[in-house]
């Protein structure tokens, strides 16, 4: 018998968490899931401005470990479950220079958001999932953990490819109980601050925002689709991830980045 979905409301009914959801790739992914008909709770330090009608905030820096036992309190408190969490949060604020300018704190602080954050929070919510053999957990990973850049971004790159490996892992571990994991892995997406920064380029070089883009994209090894990807790339494909057209899917690492990585 072949399977009928609502792909308008798909989602109906489900918990779903965001870290990172108030900006960029996480933001989308939150409005995403919440247009599929689910229950949306996002987590970022700062709260969203405008507030986003419809979703409940909370406030949380998950690169300390208080941070997300903060957050699973208060989502089982207030929600009783989480059917799916998606790990979005990520960044890089280390300097350029290479090897030699990074200290043991550089190292740390990104470590701690990029890897485990996701650790902490997979282990604060698998519990419940398990319980009820049901549930769908996303890394947000990136290209870097295969293609990493070492003069500026080091640690991340670092940080992502043990996330991917550990995604794995966990999928083999859980998937027999009724748990898929998932990884996907953008490559340079056109956020508010990859705006900003081409803003910067295009002034400090004289050049056009097209020119700036393209010089981001050459450094990159060329994007043969000819742009970066925009959030809603992103937040399209995690909201069929999540959905009951990918059950049979789990373990496995998606890699969204426009052709970016030249190898197969």
């Amino acid at each position: 018998m072949e399977e009928q979905f609502d792909f308008n409301n798909e989602l109906a009914g489900k918990i779903a968490l965001v870290t990172g959801g108030t900006k960029g790739a996480g933001k989308a992914i939150a409005k995403r899931l919440s247009q599929a008909g689910a229950t949306v709770i996002v987590t970022a330090r700062n709260k969203p401005e405008p507030k986003v009608s419809g979703q409940y905030f909370i406030s949380a820096d998950l690169s300390h470990p208080e941070g997300a036992e903060k957050v699973a309190k208060e989502v089982l408190s207030k929600f009783g479950r989480l059917d799916i969490l998606i790990n979005s949060l990520g960044g890089s604020e280390t300097r350029a220079g290479g090897f030699a300018v990074l200290t043991d704190e550089d190292w740390e602080q990104t470590i701690h958001m990029n890897l485990l954050a996701p650790v902490r929070l997979d282990r604060a919510f698998l519990n419940q999932m398990l319980d009820r053999q049901s549930g769908v957990i996303i890394h947000v990973a990136s290209i870097q953990g295969r293609l990493p850049l070492y003069d500026s971004t080091l640690p991340y790159a670092a940080a992502k490819a043990g996330l991917i490996n550990y995604s794995k892992g966990l999928s083999q571990e859980v998937s027999p109980k009724g748990i898929r994991v998932l990884t996907v892995s953008p490559g340079w997406i056109m956020t508010g601050s990859s705006s900003r920064m081409m803003e910067r380029i295009s002034e400090s070089s004289g050049s056009s925002l097209e020119e700036a883009t393209q010089s981001v994209m050459d450094a990159l090894g060329g994007i043969p689709i000819g742009r970066p990807a925009q959030p809603e790339d992103i937040a399209e494909f995690v909201g069929f991830l999540v959905s009951p057209r990918a059950k049979y899917l789990t373990g496995t690492e998606y890699i969204i980045d426009g052709g970016t990585i030249p190898t197969i």
